[in-house]
């Protein structure tokens, strides 16, 4: 059976994180350098966006770059950076094609000039386009993200732009990078990994979390379909009672 056909449309997550791992061991497992598995992870990138797009998911967001993830080997930053901006170039007629609205979130500044660039166009290109919006955290780390929320809002305290008792939870989702995005209703991770790493750990905060031990490459449009089906067969109680939610 179809695994598309046992989701049901009216109660699909509006938000989707991917924590996208296992590149490196499955390049490994065949002999190869981790530079190998990120390019053969394209095509999990593509089937995941194109089966958010058909459920009628709203945002998705790739962690496809840390802060941490600087402190790899040279040429594997490189290779990765390389990466970016080709698979950018090729996969834009694809976003256009179904209107893939592409965002960025993280200290884009530290990129490659070439990165920041080819971000900025595709951007920039894709701005009007609204059936899905894909964000990709690039040079990301929620702990460095909640730090300037705090500090940009502390100089609107200090310029007395913002009143210190106005301060809730509205004003750090209004500074925060995903200010325009709703927060995220399902976090998958594959590869087996259960951590967070550092990922939107403010935006996580009432998430359903997902494991699969399926390594990244090999992550494929069925796969984000059992994701999603395991979250709709899951109780979102947001600190209420079963009691409650079914009354």
């Amino acid at each position: 059976m179809d695994k598309k056909l046992q989701i049901d449309l009216q109660k699909t997550p509006k938000h989707v994180a991917i924590i996208m791992d296992g590149n490196g061991r499955w390049a490994k497992g065949i002999g190869m350098n981790r530079i190998f598995g990120h390019r053969n992870a394209l095509t999990a990138v593509r089937e995941s966006i194109e089966a958010a797009a058909k459920i009628n998911v709203e945002a998705i967001t790739l962690y496809a770059f840390s802060t941490e993830n600087w402190n790899r080997p040279k040429l594997e930053v490189e290779g990765l950076m390389q990466l970016l901006i080709s698979s950018l170039k090729k996969e834009l007629p694809t976003f256009q094609k179904n209107e893939v609205k592409v965002n960025a979130i993280g200290n884009i500044e530290s990129l490659p000039k070439k990165a920041q660039n080819t971000l900025a166009d595709v951007i920039n290109q894709t701005k009007d386009n609204s059936r899905i919006t894909l964000t990709l955290a690039l040079s990301y780390g929620s702990r460095e993200e909640i730090v300037n929320t705090i500090k940009n809002i502390s100089k609107k305290v200090v310029n007395k732009e913002l009143n210190i008792k106005e301060i809730d939870e509205k004003t750090i989702n209004n500074h925060l990078y995903t200010f325009n995005l709703p927060d995220v209703d399902l976090m998958i991770r594959t590869s087996g990994e259960q951590r967070i790493s550092n990922f939107l750990l403010w935006q996580l905060a009432y998430a359903e979390l997902y494991f699969t031990d399926v390594l990244w490459p090999d992550f494929r449009e069925e796969h984000f379909y059992d994701a999603i089906i395991d979250y709709q067969n899951r109780e979102r109680r947001f600190g209420k009672t079963s009691e409650q939610i079914t009354e």
